[in-house]
């Protein structure tokens, strides 16, 4: 054997080693059935080898996937050179990514969170997201059965909402309905989500649509609202004191804000609130698919869910989760859901809706 060969198989077996050593040592086994320390160890020693996994997400923010990716890779046992590709985006640009990617079939997206449900449900039924049965998905038959999720194919991280907020150093604000907005706000001090320009807040509109009077988005029209694309900047504002209050505002930010000084509160209305589910799912073409099966146990497990909510005040959808933040990420359970099927909706749907939002708002 030349020295060449005996370097390059010394080479593969430490490469080899590496992966058995990671998987023997990862936390997630112990404890684990023979069956599932097989599973399990198989995946890890296949995300060893592809050394790395793409992941793009719409609310996350950078801090929290930081944590994410410490967290993940110590319950797997992954090498430090191991790298968690992340990404935050808009929706509508993470759809068109995605989308072109799949179009140019040249696939470098491995897991994808997005709240775009009409959407996802068509990739799905054209093929092209990955069947992945996580054991994980044991903890989530609720949402399945309320269509917030297909077994198989796809749960979500953590769920959010959209509803009245504001900064209470600047308003006093009692109400407990949507429709108590109207007098509170004067003209052009109340903000909300631009729904032309976002799938989430179009979303949003049409679940409540289905609980309010056609005359209350003619009222609200009436005052003028900002309209913003992000709940960052809908937050900000009422800090600022540029808006007095907010009809988008998210939970998630009052939170994060309020850490740090902020005196935004919010209200779960009465009507209802229309629960956002991210999508989290894997791409049929995933080129780390073994990397990106690992990530979707550990994001829906006990451990992932509390670093969400803990750090984003998401709404978890698994069964038996204690939120350590009730008042920011109440129990989903607790939660006045408004009914929505977006299994039978489509495209054309949606853009009845933006069409409708539009002739209202005229922005």
């Amino acid at each position: 054997m030349t020295l060449r060969t005996t370097a390059l198989a010394a080479l593969m077996f430490g490469a080899v080693a590496l992966g058995q050593a990671s998987a023997q040592e990862a936390p997630a086994l112990k404890g684990a059935s023979p069956e599932e320390k097989a599973r399990v160890g198989a995946l890890i020693e296949g995300a060893v080898k592809e050394g790395s996994l793409s992941y793009w997400d719409t609310v996350i923010q950078p801090g929290t996937n930081d944590k994410l990716v410490r967290a993940f890779k110590e319950r797997y046992g992954l090498p430090a050179a191991f790298k968690v590709n992340y990404t935050l985006s808009q929706t509508g640009d993470l759809v068109t990514r995605i989308e072109q990617e799949l179009g140019a079939s040249r696939v470098t997206i491995d897991v994808a969170a997005i709240s775009a449900p009409i959407w996802v449900f068509e990739r799905m039924n054209k093929g092209e997201l990955l069947e992945y049965r996580s054991p994980e998905y044991a903890h989530y038959k609720r949402i399945f059965e309320a269509g917030l999720g297909v077994d198989g194919y796809f749960a979500f991280n953590g769920g959010y909402v959209f509803v009245p907020m504001w900064n209470s150093e600047n308003l006093d604000f009692k109400g407990k309905s949507y429709t108590d907005m109207i007098a509170a706000v004067p003209e052009g001090k109340l903000s909300m989500g631009d729904a032309a320009n976002s799938t989430t807040f179009l979303a949003t509109y049409m679940g409540q649509r289905t609980v309010l009077p056609a005359d209350f988005f003619t009222k609200l029209a009436a005052k003028k609202p900002i309209l913003l694309r992000r709940s960052e900047q809908l937050a900000a504002g009422l800090v600022t004191g540029e808006q007095t209050m907010t009809l988008s505002g998210m939970p998630t930010r009052a939170y994060q804000m309020n850490q740090k000084g902020a005196k935004l509160k919010f209200v779960f209305p009465k009507e209802g609130v229309m629960l956002l589910a991210p999508s989290t799912f894997i791409l049929a073409k995933a080129p780390h698919p073994n990397a990106a099966k690992l990530w979707i146990d550990f994001i829906l497990s006990e451990t992932g869910q509390k670093i969400l909510t803990e750090s984003e005040a998401l709404i978890s959808g698994r069964a038996g989760f204690k939120s350590p933040i009730p008042e920011y990420s109440p129990p989903i359970e607790s939660l006045n859901l408004i009914k929505f099927d977006w299994s039978k909706l489509n495209v054309q749907d949606m853009a009845k809706a933006k069409a409708d939002w539009l002739n209202t708002f005229n922005p």
